[in-house]
């Protein structure tokens, strides 16, 4: 009893891996050199074809808008912080904008920040190394921070 006993965890131990290994969950692959947590890094250039041709007119058209403000530009470590009027109809075109600058260049950090108390609303586009130079390369006005 003692030997069937052994063979049958064997066996269901054996098969519990065997499901394990066959399950989809379990068969994504990762890119070499990378843990299950860790997610592939984006190569610094916008992908044109993530949003539509709609939203790209439509995304230049809040470009020149948010570039009209003359925002106030500070230069951070990792990226800038542009402080734009604190109202309504800024927010929303920042944050429109903010989104499908999310979906072609999905390597930026966006944060949308409302101060309390009436206080200014700030944009910030950060992320990881070579992203500042970036921003640079593509926002010259930048520099004047």
């Amino acid at each position: 009893m003692k030997t069937f006993f052994l063979a049958a965890m064997a066996f269901i131990s054996l098969a519990a891996l065997g499901f394990s290994q066959a399950s989809p969950a379990n068969n994504k692959k990762q890119p070499s050199g990378l843990s299950s947590n860790e997610k592939p890094e984006t190569p610094f250039y916008c992908n044109r074809s993530a949003i539509s041709p709609e939203q790209r007119k439509r995304k230049t058209e809040l470009d020149h808008i948010l570039l009209s403000l003359n925002a106030k530009i500070r230069e951070l470590k990792d990226g800038f912080e542009f402080e734009f009027p604190a109202d309504s109809a800024t927010f929303r075109a920042a944050a429109e904008w903010a989104a499908m600058e999310h979906a072609c260049c999905p390597f930026f950090d966006i944060s949308l920040q409302l101060q309390r108390e009436g206080g200014p609303f700030r944009l910030r586009l950060t992320g990881r190394e070579g992203v500042k130079q970036f921003i640079l390369a593509e926002l010259p006005q930048a520099r004047r921070s």
